[in-house]
């Protein structure tokens, strides 16, 4: 198992809502996979400008803690939509001073259950985000921004297999889901 499924600048995601996490696992389980980790509660801290500047320029910064897996993460989104980066951290907690003392501030955490599979080169993961349901997102990063569209139409297929389509994709990030309650 490798964590080189999260690396690269950019990142093709689609998320879908599920019905059924048993019947999505139960499809799952029919396919060759590689489970990274399972059930794991994940803790964001997204962080702004009081002026809300990142928000405004369609960017994200934010800190993860997951456990009991113990992977800690300094994750950075935009402004173009497939653009991601994240990276391995020891200390979450300077991480977020350090946000502080340049300026930013807290704007929004958020806790949603993880677990994370290997199909090939892409991942799947299932979350559960309280008061909102069930998810799947099909996703890989690559830093090879000439195969976003190939991996577009890829993820699409993979997805087919457990019965998702278009209808069923959610255009909102969880942090939209979260705050637009």
């Amino acid at each position: 198992m490798s964590h080189q499924h999260f690396v690269g600048k950019y990142e093709v995601e689609f998320k879908y809502r599920i019905s059924s996490k048993f019947q999505f696992l139960k499809v799952l389980n029919t396919i060759p996979h590689e489970v990274m980790l399972v059930d794991n509660v994940e803790k964001d801290w997204f962080f702004d400008t009081p002026d809300r500047q990142l928000k405004q320029q369609n960017k994200s910064v934010s800190i993860r803690e997951m456990q009991p897996s113990g992977i800690k993460l300094w994750i950075v989104k935009g402004p173009e939509a497939d653009r991601c980066e994240a990276t391995d951290i020891t200390k979450s907690d300077h991480a977020k001073s350090m946000l502080n003392t340049m300026g930013y501030e807290v704007c929004l955490t958020m806790s949603k259950t993880r677990s994370v599979y290997f199909v090939g080169e892409f991942h799947i993961t299932v979350d559960h985000l309280e008061g909102h349901g069930d998810f799947a997102e099909f996703a890989i990063m690559t830093n090879d921004e000439g195969k976003l569209e190939g991996y577009r139409v890829a993820l699409k297929q993979l997805a087919s297999q457990f019965g998702l389509t278009d209808d069923d994709v959610e255009y909102r990030s969880y942090r939209n889901l979260v705050t637009e309650m």
